[in-house]
């Protein structure tokens, strides 16, 4: 009466996504955040790989996981400069 591997592969996914969720969500930095936002959507896609949902899960990777936080955090460095730069280094140069 041992445990599938893919009933332990869904809770240890499960777990990851809602930790990258809530670092998602309590990130200051927006770069960090856009990182987050690609973890929490790849194990997404985890889950959707365990359903044996393969196009779901092909489309989840390539769009969201992929491109969604690639023109985040293109969006992010082209438009405001002082996002990047680290709390505290205003009069540093």
């Amino acid at each position: 009466m041992g445990l599938d591997w893919e009933a332990i592969a869904f809770v240890v996914l499960s777990v990851l996504e809602v930790t990258f969720s809530i670092l998602l969500v309590t990130s200051k930095r927006l770069v960090r955040a856009a990182f987050w936002l690609a973890a929490t959507l790849i194990t997404v896609g985890g889950i959707y790989l365990l359903f044996r949902a393969e196009f779901v899960f092909l489309i989840q990777i390539l769009v969201y996981a992929g491109a969604v936080p690639l023109l985040f955090a293109f969006g992010i460095m082209l438009t405001r400069r002082k996002i990047m730069e680290e709390p505290g280094m205003e009069g540093e140069k």
